[in-house]
Parts: structure tokens; sequence; C-alpha cells
């Protein structure tokens, strides 16, 4: 599991950031990467990395504020001609249906994959037998959601040397066991699953929010989370103008991270007023509260490792 920052900017392009859009690569876990808001030129950015449009399995959209749709329309035409069969799922607020089914009628796109568009509101809006995604209303000019990816406990490690001590040679057998089915040999001996496979591995936790002001919504979402994306558009002194403008500021990104026992914080959605020069105290006054804060950076690759307690 590895996140990637396609686009880490607010509000409008620039030279170094360009705006939103994140990649969750679950390449190992389902062949597939899920996509966290679609700003202009999202499908550019995906052209200096390796990502595979056709990989795209699915797309969540936190709201629709122009600066994280934009690029939503051109790359869902795009993946059409870059091998793309598979069907794409797009999960977003109210008005995003209308929003893509408009602008592929007005330009006359045609797709030649099949696409899902589904309108969310609070709640869990995915799950099957590897992960769930949670949604939760943020607090922003208009409707704004976070998203809590959880990833499902993986059975433990195989006991390959166990194992073959006890005699068991690798083939079928070993997948039943680690399936958790017992095992009969001809000669009566047992092999009890339990005893040859580690403890499950917990599954691992991405929380990515929306724009949005400080709030409780942020603080459930982010419990205990491996790794939570916060925007933080303002720095720790402009306080009053992230409230006025329904954004979060470097400082308060901290506080939530904090409050919620996240192990890890990244900054994003930060505004252009702010140059590289400035992204080091950016992240530093993150840091007097929660220690472990790294800011983006546009292709920025950040791994999830599993983490036992």
């Amino acid at each position: 599991m590895d996140v990637f920052f396609l686009g880490t900017g607010a509000g409008v392009p620039a030279k170094l950031r360009n705006v939103t859009s994140i990649a969750l690569k679950l390449l190992e876990e389902r062949g597939a990467v899920w996509l966290f808001d679609c700003g202009e030129a999202t499908q550019h950015q995906i052209l200096h990395t390796s990502i595979k449009p056709r990989r795209i399995e699915k797309i969540f959209i936190t709201h629709l504020h122009g600066d994280h749709i934009y690029g939503l329309p051109g790359l869902l035409s795009s993946r059409s001609f870059q091998g793309g069969e598979s069907l794409v799922t797009v999960y977003g607020p109210v008005g995003i249906k209308e929003y893509i089914e408009v602008s592929l009628k007005i330009s006359k796109s045609y797709l030649k994959y099949p696409i899902e568009i589904i309108e969310i509101e609070e709640g869990v809006i995915f799950e099957d037998e590897q992960f769930a995604v949670e949604a939760r209303r943020l607090e922003h000019g208009i409707p704004s959601y976070g998203y809590r990816i959880t990833e499902k406990e993986r059975p433990g490690t195989l006991l390959a040397d166990k194992l073959a001590a006890a005699g068991v040679k690798p083939g079928p057998d070993y997948r039943k066991i680690k399936n958790g089915e017992e095992v009969i040999f001809e000669d009566g001996t047992v092999i009890n699953p339990k005893e040859f496979v580690g403890p499950p591995q917990k599954g691992r936790i991405v929380t990515i929010l929306g724009d949005t002001r400080i709030c409780q919504n942020a603080l459930l979402l982010a419990e205990k989370a491996d790794l939570l994306i916060h925007e933080a558009t303002f720095s720790a002194d402009e306080e009053a103008l992230a409230h006025e403008y329904y954004h979060s500021t470097t400082l308060q990104a901290g506080e939530t991270a904090l409050k919620a026992e996240a192990k890890k914080l990244c900054l994003t959605h930060i505004s252009s007023r702010y140059d590289r020069n400035d992204w080091k105290q950016l992240e530093a006054e993150a840091r007097k509260v929660f220690s472990n804060t790294f800011i983006s950076e546009d292709f920025l690759e950040i791994s999830v490792p599993y983490k036992n307690d």
C-alpha cells in the first residue's frame, strides 16, 4: 500500500504544486489504483509516473470545487485510449453524477468501459473482503467529505520452516493450511493450521480528508490512522483567514493528528502564497504539536507498512 501525491496545491495550479489529486496504490493488494480527487491536469501528472490509468478502479471525490474535479472528464475519456476496459466506480457528493454525465455528453465522449457513479451520504460507502471505506461530512463552504480507508485483517505468515520440519512439502497442502484448513496425511497425521500460521496481520488505516475547518468528524475519521492526510492551506498565524474560507492551518492539522492518535501526518492542499522556502516552516509549525509530520510535494510517494501492535 503506497500513497502517491499527484497534486498538492490549493485553488489554482502553480509551477511547483498542481491542484489536488492523490493516488492510493493497491497493486500488491488488488492490482489496482484508487484515486482521491482529480484536479485539472491530473492525467498530465500521471504521465510522469508509473501509474497506469487502466489500473484505476475507483475514484473518490471529496467535494465539487473545481480544483478537485476539473481533471475528471479528461481522465475518464483518455482511459478509453489507454487500455482501460474494466469498471470504474466514482464516488462523490450529490452533483457528481450530473457533472460527469453532462461533461461526457456535451463533449460527445464515448467510454469503452463501464462506469458507475455513486452519490454518497455519510457512512460505509464501500466494503468487500479486503477493504472498507467510510465517508463523513466535513466543515467546508459546500458539502465536503473525508474518507477513512480500512484494510481488513490479513492471515498470518505461513511458518514454512516449521512445516518442513513436520514433513509437509510445499504444494497444495501449504495453501490449505494458509487458508485455515486442516490437513490429514495417509498415515493419520493431522496438521492443525493454527500451529503453522503466525499471528494475523492487523490491517492498515489511511485517512484522506477533503477541504475542511477543524471539526469533530475529521477526528473520528483519523482515529488511530496509520497515515492521516490533512489539508493545511494556511500557516499557523492565519487562523482567522482559514476559518473565514473554511480551511485549516498547519497547527490545526497537527492538533487533529494528536487528538486522533494518528501515527503519521502528511500536510497537503498548500496555498500558492507559500513558496519552496516556506515549506519547511509550515512543516515545523505542525511538528510543534505532532512530531511525525511531513509536508507533501507533487510526486512524493509514501509507503504505509504493516505494524502489528
